[in-house]
């Protein structure tokens, strides 16, 4: 039986290792007074924990250089820095998500470095400069489809060697998959469960370079 661990505040969750804070937390809240963010970046979502989940069970090696896009508040970032001492940059539309990304990370004792960027912004030499590019619920409009598929295209002619989705699901996300089938690389959809902080379902999509 595993030992039951007490959180020592109201409003703090743990979860694969690292700690994670409600919308209802005290320094969240604060943070809502001067930083709102207007991309969904409201909150950790479900779908981090299955990037998670999927990770410990496909890990990166100790200090690899992890890129995580529509980072918001970090929670995937945030565990490669716990996890694998991953020097990790999160990268998201909305500057105003990096306060709490450094509050999470601060909370945890790792440094995530932070880069205002778009899908459409990030230059290939940019997306070369990680090993592993992640990114959770990133791909939730049509508009989104095909800029994420040249965001895969150019991370993969830089020299990125794995490229890891996750996403509870949608007819959005299913479409990156079907195209990125049709492009000469290794491609991998994957039915996945994460059972923390509470059992979640949902996909994972594995873009790697090469046939």
């Amino acid at each position: 039986m595993p030992e039951l661990e007490r959180i020592p505040e109201e409003h703090i969750y743990r979860a694969y290792g690292i700690y994670l804070l409600s919308s209802q937390h005290r320094l969240i809240r604060r943070l809502k007074r001067i930083y709102e963010p207007s991309i969904h970046g409201n909150k950790a979502w479900r779908s981090s924990f299955l990037l998670m989940d999927y990770l410990l069970h496909h890990p990166i090696r100790q200090r690899a250089r992890v890129m995580e896009l529509g980072c918001g508040w970090g929670p995937g970032a945030v565990f490669c820095a716990k996890r694998f001492n991953a020097k990790v940059t999160g990268v998201d539309l909305d500057s105003n998500v990096f306060p709490y990304l450094e509050v999470i990370a601060a909370l945890n004792d790792v440094k995530v470095a932070s880069l205002e960027g778009n899908f459409n912004n990030l230059s290939t030499d940019c997306l070369g400069r990680a090993q592993l590019v992640i990114g959770s619920d990133i791909c939730f409009w049509d508009s989104m489809v095909e800029p994420l598929l040249g965001v895969v295209r150019r991370a993969l002619e830089g020299g990125v060697k794995r490229f890891v989705v996750s996403d509870p699901g949608r007819p959005t996300f299913y479409e990156l998959a079907d195209l990125c089938s049709k492009q000469p690389w290794q491609v991998t959809l994957r039915e996945w469960y994460a059972v923390e902080p509470s059992r979640t379902t949902g996909e994972i999509l594995e873009i790697q370079p090469g046939r």
